[in-house]
């Protein structure tokens, strides 16, 4: 079996276009919490509640762009079965890819605006199913976890970078102690996201 890359820079307009879809990134979700067990197109159906007939081009996509690949086939009624395992165990977006004119800004923030779309719907769905431990002002409820904060303010720009260091801080520590084995661990989800205004051109005004 090949070797899982510990992590992929991705630069390639490619490669954007197939991170660029909520569905996809689904895929490449479930087989990180999944990791190092491969999965078929049809457990990933199971575990997406997708038809596994929708999943077919996507997962193909993955596979073209080497985002995942295949650990090991076998035949099922005659029909040659793949199962699927991450190529790396996690992805950086390339510097270059924002750079002016490097790429179409549409085809850059591609695959941003997908996890974005990502999780709002897993949100949404998780909310409607009553699965989210949401804050609750009844007495005697424990104390949620789920925190939910949106804030827009001025900074120096040698806090900002202060800032976008203790946050980095923190995701790197939780990607080094990976997934708790504990019975009484819960599922977490944790969208960052951080970004600076350049200063206003005053010859625009």
């Amino acid at each position: 079996m090949d070797e899982q890359l510990n992590e992929r820079e991705v630069g390639d307009l490619a490669t954007l276009k197939a991170l660029a879809d909520p569905v996809r990134l689904a895929i490449i979700g479930l087989l990180t919490q999944r990791d190092p067990k491969p999965l078929t197109v049809k457990e990933i159906a199971t575990a997406l509640d997708e038809p596994p007939t929708k999943l077919y081009r996507h997962v193909k996509q993955l596979e073209q762009t080497a985002l995942i690949k295949v650990a090991g086939t076998r035949v099922v009624s005659g029909i040659t079965e793949s199962r699927y395992r991450l190529a790396q165990k996690s992805l950086r977006l390339s510097g270059a890819v924002f750079a002016d004119g490097n790429i179409d800004r549409q085809e850059a923030i591609g695959p941003l605006l997908a996890a974005l779309d990502l999780v709002r719907t897993e949100f949404r769905n998780h909310y409607l199913a009553d699965r989210l431990n949401l804050p609750s002002t009844a007495p005697g409820k424990p104390a949620s976890p789920a925190m939910f904060s949106h804030f827009t303010l001025r900074l120096r720009p040698e806090r900002v970078v202060r800032l976008r260091n203790q946050l980095g801080g923190i995701l790197d520590e939780l990607a080094a102690e990976g997934d708790s084995t504990d019975p009484d661990a819960v599922d977490v989800t944790l969208l960052s996201l951080l970004y600076a205004l350049k200063p206003a051109d005053p010859t625009e005004s």
